[in-house]
């Protein structure tokens, strides 16, 4: 069950918008008039496979996961979303089509989210948007990308010290089951990992 909560302020998405460009007051308003908060609790679905993506969801506080469940039942973790990250099936979202992936809650988590509909009026009202969407989702490509060489070119614990850079804030919130499955190795070698690098 999703909770309302409109006391949560839009300020920390206007200051994300604003590293990236610079917004007037109306355009400041526009953020707190499409974008609305929701609370996820821990273990609540954001998505589910199957459902259209009709979300795009900017994290407040807390931590989502983006994954897909395969035949055999394991999960494979595209993305972990905690503070100032987005999370959406784009493709989803942009296609209106079903979804073959789901979005959870690891945390108790805040968001900020704006719908398909909401997301092209904000385009159609402030331009401005347009850019800075297009960057965000050109750097989500760009990190995609990465990801995908990294796993087929890198050594497990090459990916290990890669993910302690890029999640240095959460390595220590996420259950080492959920590290390996995003890693793609077990957790017993994730916990080897671990050691021989405190040793080192």
């Amino acid at each position: 069950m999703q909770v309302n909560t409109p006391d949560v302020s839009a300020a920390p998405l206007i200051e994300y918008f604003e590293r990236l460009i610079l917004l007037d007051n109306n355009e400041k308003q526009l953020v707190r008039d499409f974008f609305k908060p929701r609370l996820y609790r821990k273990k609540q679905y954001v998505l589910q496979e199957g459902d259209q993506c009709n979300q795009m969801n900017f994290v407040v506080r807390g931590c989502l996961r983006m994954y897909k469940v395969d035949d055999k039942g394991n999960s494979h973790i595209i993305q972990f979303a905690a503070e100032n990250w987005w999370t959406l099936d784009i493709g989803s979202f942009h296609s209106r089509n079903p979804s073959e992936l789901s979005i959870d809650a690891l945390e108790d988590t805040m968001v900020l989210q704006i719908s398909y509909d909401n997301l092209i009026s904000l385009y159609t009202q402030a331009p401005k948007f347009d850019r800075i969407f297009r960057v965000l989702i050109e750097n989500s490509y760009v990190g995609l990308q990465k990801r995908m060489l990294q796993t087929i070119s890198s050594t497990a614990e090459e990916r290990y010290e890669l993910f302690t850079e890029t999640y240095a804030h959460l390595s220590n919130r996420l259950p080492q089951t959920q590290i390996a499955a995003f890693l793609g190795i077990t957790p017993e070698f994730l916990s080897r990992l671990r050691n021989k690098r405190v040793r080192s």
